[in-house]
Parts: structure tokens; C-alpha cells; sequence
């Protein structure tokens, strides 16, 4: 007994030096191991750190000057009445004049929608939608703490989707604006509002894009914040907000497939042009726009081409009004405007967006392109007019089909004092109007439309059809650039073939 205990007595001490050895040599390879990654590590430690983990604190200083919005309007109902059926007098004799009242549709029915809006001066202003209030008659607001006041309307503006509310109270919490125009893609921010009614609630993202236009059909003037922060239905006109807590946006619009939820496509109108529109409202209980008397378009490649510049930064004149403040400052149709004031000019929405927030009378300083020729004027900027446009039609008459690979599918014809009149255009114009478009041409695809007049082919100016044809064959198979005219107002068109 006593020998076998000492053998296991040996393997028992065996173990544990063998565990020890092991130990430390497994150490010492870990040591080995954290210094070979220590350089990694320490080069991603300040991104980690510089992780913000919780936005409680901005939250809540911005949250209570984010309110909900509640409008209702009155709308007419065009089946109201009774049917004949009750006012026969045969059953009226029996069943009294009453008879059947209580089946009449009314006249007028009471409907309410919910958005949000965000307190910006602690006397009680709120920027909110203009679709969030439009047509109200009666609209109440709500505070975080449940105070609830009635508004009214100081001024709204259909063209930004923004409008100003007014309530009776004082020292209320506010949300200061923040410079929209130093926003980067990339930014971390969190949209305030209330959506579908349940209540103050905040979401966040980030921003996915600056300058979007054209993507909804609210509001004339697009100049767009892109967020993936999600935004849903009751969330119009409440506040998007940096990690700073300060307002950057008011969110405005998404953009869904038809399923009206959020799909992480929501867009915001920037602080910058809230503020303005805002002051403007307040001050004079609408917004005067600056003026310039011009149709500005975005530059393709092919326009680029035919216009010999080297990119499609800038927005081209398609059309310059007569005797506006454009054209008295010599700016002529075909120039390409690439800064104004100082501030680079990337597209035809930038250049509208911008000029729409300086004030009537002021003079801006305009550098363009003429003929690929850098030119600088000043331009003093009248009053934005109302805008009526009409649509026309062309009148019917003999047609030519040109044979055109880029235009194949357009039929024109030859203007005549009949079809001058029809088009409400001056005696004096001279081109070929467009009697029809095949839906499946490249014309189609590029825009033309029945009731154009094309003015010009190629920077050829056309009179008849004789010379559309003679200008087009001189271009087969190649990208056309058209000039027309459209409800009072030139345009360049390029057209591709296919």
C-alpha cells in the first residue's frame, strides 16, 4: 500500500508542475499575442471612445419644445340631402313633415388630422407643415406636459411647406435652430415628433443625403435633408435635431411604395430656410421671394457635350423673361450660372432655393459660363409673381414625320396664324409645333410633349419643317438637343437615341 500511494502521490505532483509549466507558458504567449495587437487596438480605441452611448440628455432638453398638432376642418359633404323617397307626399301624410329626418346626410362633415410642430421662441411661435394645417378651422396644441392651447395661423407658405403657428403663453421651452448648411452625410441625428398620435417619441439615423428635390409633391422648392431616421404618419412638422440638441430640420415628407410606413426614407426641410421663412412670416405675415426672371435646368452629359463644358455642375438658362431683372443684367438664354455670391451653384434646385431665400432689392453677384467663357454681373432681384400657368394644346393641321433615329416617333407641322392663336403665342414666333409623341420613342423618354414649339435643333434655329428635317439629318444617330417652348417658357431638351 504504502508504494502504491507514493506512485500516486508522485503522479498527483506530476499534474500540478505540468499545469504550472503549462501556465506560465501560456502566458507568456498571450503576452507575446496582446503585444503584437497593441497597435491595432490602440488605433481603434479613440473611434470607440468617441462613441456617444446614450442621447437621454438630449433628449431631454429638446423633447419639450416638440408639441403635437392637432387641425380640424369642415368639408362638404356633395351627397348631403334626403332622398326623394322621404319627401313623397303620399308617406308624409301618414308619417308627419319629420318623416325621414333622421336619414339625412349632413351637410357638412368635421374632419382632424394630427402632426407635430416645434416651439422656436418662447412666446409662443411654432414652426410647423403647411399640409398639417391647411384648410383648418380650428387648431389646438399640445405640449409634452400636457398643456394644450388653441393657435392660430401667422402665416403659411405652400412653396417650402412650412407655416408659423401662434399661441397665447409665455416663457415655454424652446429648440434652438443649428446651421443646416454645415450638416455632413454621415451625421448621427434624432427626429422628434409624434407620430400616429401616440405620443412624443424620438428615433435615430443618421443623414443620408443633402440637396434632394423632386422626390415628393409637397412644396415647390425642394432643397431636402435625407435621414434614415424613421419618420411616420403624424411626424410632419416636428423637429430633427443634432447630437448638439440643436434643430436642423423640420421633417416634412417619406418616401414609401405605397405602404405609407416608414422604409428609411424620410426628408426634411433644412433649419437655414425654416428660420428664414419663418422671420419673414413673422415680420410681414408672408414670404417675399427674390426674383431673378429666369427658367434654370439641371445639366446632362449631353447637354454638357453640346455645350462644350467640362461637367455638369451649374444650372443652365433654358429660358430668360423679358425685362426681368436676368435679363437686364445681361444674362442670356443658354448660360450656365456656377456661383452666386460666393456659394457654388451645383443644379437648377440650388439655384432656385438659394435666390428664394434673399429679400426683393438685393443685389447678388452671379458668375456663369457663355459659349465655355467666364463672365461675372450683378443683378439686383425683383419680387417673386404669382404663378398661372395655363396648359395649351396644338392645333390640328398637316403634319411631317421626320426620319430622325433621336426623333423618330415626333410629329410636327408648320406653325400658322390658327395654331399661334390656339398656343396663346406672339405673332412673331417662328419653329415647328409638336402634333404628337409616341410613347415609346426616346422623344417620350426625354420630356417632349404635344403643344412644344421647337425652336431650335442643335443651336439651329428652325422656321418651317423644311428646316427641322435639313437639322436633323445633319445629326444622325447622335444625341439632339432641342430648344422649345412650353407655356410661355423656353427649355433645353436633349434627346437620345435609342
Amino acid at each position: 500500500m504504502g508504494s502504491r500511494l507514493r506512485v500516486v502521490l508522485y503522479c498527483l505532483l506530476a499534474g500540478v508542475i505540468g499545469v504550472l509549466v503549462g501556465s506560465r507558458a501560456w502566458n507568456n504567449y498571450t503576452r507575446v499575442a496582446d503585444v503584437s495587437a497593441a497597435p491595432a487596438s490602440s488605433a481603434a480605441a479613440p473611434t470607440m471612445a468617441g462613441l456617444q452611448t446614450s442621447f437621454a440628455g438630449v433628449v431631454d432638453r429638446a423633447l419639450p419644445a416638440v408639441v403635437n398638432v392637432s387641425a380640424a376642418r369642415v368639408v362638404r359633404n356633395p351627397g348631403a340631402g334626403m332622398s326623394p323617397f322621404f319627401m313623397d307626399p303620399f308617406f308624409r301624410q301618414f308619417f308627419g313633415n319629420d318623416f325621414g329626418q333622421q336619414y339625412r346626410a349632413p351637410s357638412q362633415t368635421r374632419q382632424t388630422s394630427l402632426g407635430s410642430g416645434v416651439i422656436v421662441r418662447s412666446d409662443g411661435y411654432i414652426l410647423t407643415n403647411n399640409h398639417v394645417i391647411d384648410g383648418a378651422t380650428d387648431i389646438k396644441v399640445k405640449l409634452l406636459d400636457n398643456r394644450e392651447y388653441k393657435a392660430k395661423v401667422v402665416g403659411a407658405d405652400s412653396r417650402t411647406d412650412l407655416a408659423v403657428l401662434k399661441v397665447d403663453a409665455r416663457s415655454l421651452p424652446v429648440l434652438p435652430f443649428g446651421d443646416s448648411s454645415k450638416v455632413r452625410v454621415g451625421d448621427i441625428v434624432l427626429a422628434m415628433g409624434e407620430p400616429f398620435g401616440i405620443g412624443q417619441s424620438v428615433t435615430m439615423g443618421i443623414i443620408s443625403a443633402k440637396g434632394r428635390s423632386n422626390v415628393t409633391e409637397i412644396g415647390g422648392i425642394q432643397d431636402f435633408i435625407q435621414t434614415d431616421a424613421a419618420i411616420n404618419q403624424g411626424n410632419s412638422g416636428g423637429a430633427l435635431v443634432d447630437v448638439r440638441g440643436d434643430l436642423i430640420g423640420i421633417n416634412t415628407a417619406i418616401l414609401t411604395h405605397g405602404g405609407g410606413g416608414n422604409e428609411g426614407v424620410g426628408f426634411a426641410i433644412p433649419a437655414n430656410m425654416a428660420h428664414s421663412v419663418m422671420e419673414q412670416m413673422i415680420s410681414h405675415g408672408k414670404v417675399e421671394r427674390g426674383y431673378m426672371g429666369v427658367l434654370p435646368q439641371d445639366i446632362t452629359p449631353a447637354m454638357a457635350e453640346s455645350f462644350r463644358l467640362t461637367d455638369t455642375r451649374g444650372a443652365l438658362m433654358g429660358n430668360v423673361t423679358p425685362g426681368s431683372p436676368a435679363a437686364q443684367a445681361g444674362i442670356q438664354r443658354g448660360d450656365v450660372i456656377t456661383e452666386i455670391d460666393g456659394e457654388r451653384i451645383e443644379n437648377s434646385n440650388q439655384l432656385r432655393a438659394r435666390v428664394s431665400l434673399i429679400s426683393p432689392g438685393t443685389t447678388i453677384h452671379v458668375k456663369l459660363l457663355r459659349d465655355g467663357v467666364a463672365h461675372e454681373v450683378n443683378l439686383k432681384l425683383g419680387e417673386y409673381p404669382s404663378e398661372q400657368a395655363q396648359a395649351r394644346t396644338p392645333a390640328p393641321g398637316g403634319s411631317y414625320q421626320n426620319p430622325s433615329s433621336a426623333l423618330s416617333g415626333v410629329t410636327v407641322q408648320d406653325l400658322d396664324p390658327d395654331t399661334l392663336h390656339q398656343l396663346r403665342l406672339p405673332g412673331s414666333t417662328r419653329g415647328v409645333v409638336v402634333a404628337s409623341v409616341d410613347p415609346a420613342s426616346p422623344a417620350a423618354d426625354a420630356g417632349l410633349q404635344p403643344g412644344d414649339v421647337i425652336l431650335e435643333v442643335d443651336h439651329a434655329r428652325i422656321s418651317s419643317t423644311s428646316d427641322f428635317d435639313r437639322a436633323i439629318r445633319r445629326a444622325p444617330g447622335h444625341t439632339v438637343l432641342l430648344l422649345i417652348e412650353r407655356q410661355g417658357s423656353t427649355m433645353y431638351l436633349p434627346v437620345q437615341p435609342e
